[in-house]
């Protein structure tokens, strides 16, 4: 709704969707200002939780398939459920069978869950939060017009958990972040989160303002394939050589040089 200034006709304040009176240009402003949106990958680039990940998964999928865990696929850049199936294949399990096998995908994402969430101290003395990770998000979060949330491999239960455990979770929107536990690849995901943040938010986020900020050559292609651009951070198994390889936008050794970020984000 507008209100109108008499005898004129020239619009003075806007009525917001949450009922507050903004006054014309600050909402003309908000509309046409550059508006960005970062997204995070969470293992390797923020945190590393591999230990206890690894006896996480191991637990679930014990108990979801009765057979032991004894080779764990590769992990760099999958989704959960990437890691479940290839987990199936590696250890012995019946993949004849696909409906029996996507049976058992949702009784693994909520055991895996529990199992991690029963490590929660754990996950504070065998984890580590990565270097700079910290002050990254913190000045992220400082800046105007930029929202920040996750795309991550992980289910929304354990990407919460993992960054709640390092103090992390205040600086990012869950909400509208993008979840391995979801039906869709990661490229694919990366066009829900931007959805989610624009019917969240009121505002558009073009391809040139969407960060996908990540460690693995998976999560490069996937930035592509998002239209998003990629800064890649060479703290996972990947060299920054291979990152630079498949494609990345920029290549960072790692996150302690946050003026840096700030100005790959920004320009």
């Amino acid at each position: 709704m507008l209100r109108r200034a008499r005898p004129y006709g020239r619009v003075v304040a806007h009525v917001s969707s949450r009922g507050r009176v903004v006054p014309a240009a600050a909402e003309r402003h908000r509309r046409h200002a550059i508006h960005r949106l970062v997204l995070w990958n969470i293992d390797l680039t923020l945190v590393d939780v591999g230990k206890v990940a690894r006896a996480a998964y191991a637990e679930a999928f014990r108990k979801v398939t009765g057979r032991p865990l004894v080779q764990l696929p590769q992990m760099a850049g999958r989704t959960e459920p990437e890691i479940f199936f290839d987990a199936l294949a590696l250890n012995g399990g019946d993949l004849r069978d696909a409906g029996e096998s996507e049976r058992l995908l949702a009784p693994f994402t909520a055991e895996l869950a529990t199992s991690l969430a029963a490590r929660r101290d754990l996950l504070r003395t065998e984890s580590r939060l990565l270097p700079g990770a910290a002050a990254c998000l913190a000045a992220v979060a400082r800046l105007d017009g930029v929202t920040q949330s996750v795309l991550t491999g992980s289910s929304r239960p354990n990407a919460i958990l993992k960054l709640r455990t390092f103090g992390l979770d205040r600086f990012v929107d869950f909400t509208v972040g993008g979840y391995g536990s979801e039906a869709y690849p990661k490229g694919t995901l990366v066009r829900v989160a931007r959805q989610r943040a624009e019917e969240k938010y009121g505002v558009s986020y073009a391809d040139t303002a969407t960060l996908y900020v990540a460690d693995s050559p998976r999560d490069v292609v996937a930035a592509r394939y998002g239209g998003a651009r990629s800064v890649a951070v060479a703290s996972g198994r990947a060299s920054g050589a291979e990152l630079r390889e498949a494609g990345a936008d920029a290549v960072l050794p790692d996150l302690t040089d946050t003026p840096r970020l700030i100005t790959l984000i920004t320009t």
